[in-house]
């Protein structure tokens, strides 16, 4: 007995730490913010998760630099279910979305849409049904709407975008595909999200201390709309909106582990 009990601590011990750590295997899809991509601000946070044993799908979404709004929100929403399904695929036994800036956004309309054991949403913004938002790119808006009446919706055209850091820019879309991003009233009106979400879904929601003035105010606003849940978790960390992905990392294996009902690292 004592020799077997020698070889099976040898073997637990020969496991990555993350395997043991871990319990059932938790897979994490992650959204980048406007204009960025998966290699870019999030990508310390996908391999920190990775380095603890998650099963990551970093994806690049219809919003990258690469793409520019490229497909319809139906689309992306299809994207993200696919990804979800290769992490079950891959063993994951507990499945979450999580996303930064617009990805977060999008994450909290996907609430209300897709079926995951939790959210979580870092320094969320991209709100278009502001009049903010719409005095910046209502004129691109109409334009494509327009367009789209002329039948001429699947033909790129040069649009404008807005962002807090960059000011107004051009992106080369499809009208369809644009209009479907930049309603006012569609997938990206955060409070129509909020509303929106199915009942049971925890949320975490990381607010950087340093994130944009705007922001700092809205999190706390969409956060409240949320229907009740006792998992939820309004976490403030000390970072601004471009460092908040890394600076989440512990916050959200505490909370997804939480969730998940695995064992704490």
């Amino acid at each position: 007995m004592a020799f077997l009990r020698r070889v099976l601590t040898l073997l637990i011990l020969a496991l990555p730490p993350a395997a043991w750590a871990q319990g059932e295997p938790i897979g994490i899809v992650i959204m980048h913010g406007k204009g960025g991509g998966p290699m870019f601000l999030v990508a310390d946070l996908a391999r920190s998760l990775e380095g603890k044993g998650y099963l990551v799908a970093n994806l690049d979404m219809p919003w990258s630099g690469r793409r520019n709004y490229d497909v319809p929100v139906a689309t992306g929403e299809e994207e993200v279910t696919a990804a979800l399904e290769g992490l079950r695929q891959k063993g994951a036994k507990k499945l979450f979305i999580a996303g930064h800036s617009q990805g977060g956004a999008f994450a909290l309309h996907l609430a209300g849409r897709l079926s995951a054991d939790g959210v979580i949403v870092i320094a969320p913004g991209g709100d278009v049904s502001t009049p903010f938002f719409s005095s910046k790119v209502g004129a691109s808006l109409a334009r494509a709407r327009a367009l789209v009446a002329e039948g001429k919706g699947a033909e790129p055209a040069e649009l404008e975008d807005f962002e807090n850091a960059r000011g107004n820019y051009v992106v080369r879309s499809a009208p369809t595909a644009y209009v479907t991003w930049f309603d006012p009233q569609g997938a990206m009106n955060m409070e129509r999200a909020a509303r929106a979400v199915s009942p049971g879904v925890p949320f975490l929601w990381i607010a950087p201390t340093n994130d944009y003035p705007a922001l700092r105010k809205a999190h706390p606003y969409f956060y409240r709309m949320l229907p009740a849940n006792p998992r939820h978790r309004f976490a403030e960390l000390n970072a601004d909106h471009r460092g908040a992905p890394t600076a989440s990392v512990d916050e959200i294996v505490r909370w997804t582990r939480q969730v998940a009902g695995a064992a704490q690292p």
